[in-house]
């Protein structure tokens, strides 16, 4: 499939450990790619340099055939953008804010627009100044899908959204997705990355640590068990066994494996002898794998 977003060593050093370092990756036409990370990982800093609001110190982006430091211009005029801080100018109200868009954007049929407002429940002729987080956000969203992009770049879209309209914001962003359209987003809402995202990058301190498609997502459900076990003696036995460790704590006495539900009968037969504390199904999400990520390189770092 074509790669319409390109990232390519992409660079921006702060200091001190802060910024991002060495990223790379491809976005396809039609994909949704989510972007998730913790609060000072690199997500905004990635984002602002694919709408070229700040210059890489190394590397480069292209998108859609554009290096977005070079045509910034062209490309804040084909992409719909949400930022992750929203200032809007000073313009008095939503309305006048969406017209402006709209002739910036050289929209002349507002239809589109104006089903979004209504999906949204947003009173555009509210001050923007006096707007709540959640209808700037709402604000935010209209101006960016208005238009009917290729490409849309959005930083956390749904904070401020209360649970019905994320819901809404996801049932945006699959209709969009069956379109054709191509879609990175930043969130630290792992289940609205499940239900949308075909590939998931993970970042930590400013480096890419994995990515993860839907397909591998899905091939992984119902076959992750955590054992505790109450004698440590037990537990480095059990170790011995050929189970495959995804993951474990040793001062915890506990681990997570992975079995085949036909290997189940076989695992409690195994398991019969231990004083065994707990066994729980762990489903496979995103949260689950991420925090496992960053426990594993934690203790790693401690060894």
């Amino acid at each position: 499939m074509e790669k319409v977003i390109s990232i390519s060593n992409l660079t921006k050093d702060y200091g001190r450990g802060r910024g991002i370092f060495d990223f790379s990756f491809d976005v396809k036409r039609g994909e949704v790619f989510g972007f998730v990370g913790t609060n000072g990982s690199g997500k905004t800093t990635t984002i602002r340099n694919m709408m070229g609001f700040i210059k890489p110190q190394k590397g480069k982006i292209i998108i859609n055939g554009k290096d977005s430091w070079k045509n910034a211009y062209e490309i804040k005029k084909s992409v719909g953008y949400i930022p992750g801080q929203i200032d809007f100018p000073d313009v008095g109200t939503g309305t006048n804010f969406l017209k402006i868009q709209a002739d910036f954007l050289g929209i002349k049929d507002l239809t589109f627009m104006n089903e979004l407002i209504d999906m949204f429940k947003l009173d555009t002729e509210a001050s923007l100044k006096r707007m709540s987080k959640g209808m700037k956000q709402k604000t935010a969203i209209v101006a960016a899908f208005m238009s009917e992009p290729d490409i849309l770049i959005m930083d956390e879209p749904s904070t401020g959204l209360d649970p019905m309209m994320r819901d809404k914001l996801i049932e945006l962003i699959l209709e969009q997705k069956k379109k054709g359209k191509t879609i990175f987003m930043s969130s630290h809402i792992f289940k609205e990355l499940e239900d949308t995202c075909d590939r998931v990058a993970f970042i930590h301190n400013g480096k890419m640590i994995d990515m993860v498609d839907r397909a591998q997502h899905n091939e992984n459900m119902d076959k992750q068990y955590k054992i505790g076990f109450s004698e440590k003696e037990e537990y480095q036995q059990f170790l011995k066994n050929n189970y495959e460790i995804v993951n474990k704590n040793d001062n915890y006495k506990h681990l997570v494996i992975k079995v085949n539900d036909k290997d189940m009968n076989k695992l409690f037969k195994c398991l019969k002898p231990y004083n065994i504390r707990y066994i729980n199904y762990q489903p496979y999400t995103l949260e689950w794998y991420y925090t496992t990520i960053i426990e594993t390189q934690e203790v790693q770092k401690n060894v």
